[in-house]
């Protein structure tokens, strides 16, 4: 899907400079980020957790194409919350609508880390689609 919300002001966040590592619970996948392969994909900040997971097969849903206008791509961040953007006016707005919110909740299609230091991120029970339509 992919695309911009013409309704909030972009971040330019910082983009990572050395590979660093992304590890995603439950299952423990984990991926080497290297900075010269983003972005993966279109959905969400060049950079961010979302676009990274869904270039790597780890399916996180994002009703909105990872445009910061839902909150379905609530993720929480383990480990690693301080090697990332901080969040914006927008996210904030969105996490309020997001169920089991803690201190370390984001945005997956917002967080983008700078790759000074490898992340966790937990993907919640109520974030993974077990049901979806397959690709037309």
């Amino acid at each position: 899907m992919g695309g911009t919300n013409p309704y909030i002001k972009i971040q330019q966040p910082k983009l990572p400079t050395k590979p660093y590592q992304i590890t995603f619970l439950p299952g423990g996948k984990q991926i080497e980020v290297d900075p010269s392969d983003l972005p993966y994909t279109r959905d969400g900040q060049p950079g961010s957790i979302l676009e990274i997971a869904l270039g790597h097969g780890v399916e996180i849903d994002h009703a909105c194409g990872g445009v910061c206008a839902c909150s379905t791509c609530h993720v929480i961040l383990d480990q690693g919350g301080a090697a990332t953007n901080e969040a914006s006016e927008a996210e904030l707005d969105m996490l309020d609508s997001a169920p089991g919110l803690t201190p370390k909740s984001r945005l997956a299609c917002q967080v983008v880390p700078n790759g000074s230091c490898n992340v966790v991120v937990t993907i919640p029970g109520w974030n993974r689609n077990l049901v979806r339509e397959s690709h037309h």
